[in-house]
């Protein structure tokens, strides 16, 4: 990919945008301080960035507000639910410990964003503490915290991600059945797996 005028080193970036103001700064701390661990207990979804020999990935988590628990002021806990066993953002965590973390909160428009290390955790008890509907966490991902810092309201503002007249109605959109129909190499009955897929999730969701 070659574009003209692309920006390919930091002195052409910082020319570019110039400095950060003092508040951008002033904002980033290398511990969860009691209002970023509020913030961290309000969320219900968190997207977690990872990276290994194959490239990057990026997964979303999600459950009830406070699933990712704040240990102490340097270690956030996340359960990994029962998925679909690709387990990509594992496979990388155990070959390269970094990892980014962004908090969403649905009506809010600041997120927070965690720069941290990783490590997995399968201890029986931990994985039981996690527990809902009486399914334990699969896993535990321990984050321990390089940076946290907080995201001004701009891209969700213009976004306008929690507007309601912005919502996209679903029927708008392919279904899970039609693509997996079009991208299957095997016979597969789109419609059918679109049917069954609600008393699926009830089954499996945890």
């Amino acid at each position: 990919m070659s574009y003209a005028n692309a920006l390919t080193s930091i002195e052409a970036l910082e020319n570019h945008y110039g400095q950060p103001v003092s508040r951008a700064l002033a904002k980033e701390l290398d511990h969860i301080s009691e209002h970023y661990r509020a913030f961290i207990e309000k969320s219900p979804f968190v997207v977690l960035g990872t990276s290994g020999p194959e490239g990057l990935d990026c997964s979303p988590r999600g459950d009830p507000p406070g699933f990712v628990r704040v240990e102490d002021d340097k270690t956030v806990l996340i359960p990994d639910r029962r998925g679909n066993n690709r387990i990509d953002s594992l496979r990388n965590i155990v070959r390269d410990p970094r990892v980014s973390l962004l908090f969403l909160i649905p009506g809010v428009g600041e997120t927070l964003r965690i720069n941290g290390r990783a490590v997995i955790v399968a201890d029986a008890d931990l994985c039981q503490s996690f527990a809902i509907n009486g399914k334990l966490a699969k896993a535990v991902i321990a984050v321990s915290v390089d940076s946290v810092y907080y995201q001004c309201q701009k891209a969700l503002v213009r976004s306008h991600l929690w507007d309601a007249e912005s919502q996209v109605p679903r029927s708008a959109l392919p279904t899970s059945g039609e693509m997996l129909q079009a991208m299957s190499t095997e016979p597969f009955d789109g419609a059918a797996y679109d049917r069954g897929y609600v008393d699926y999730m009830k089954e499996t969701i945890y």
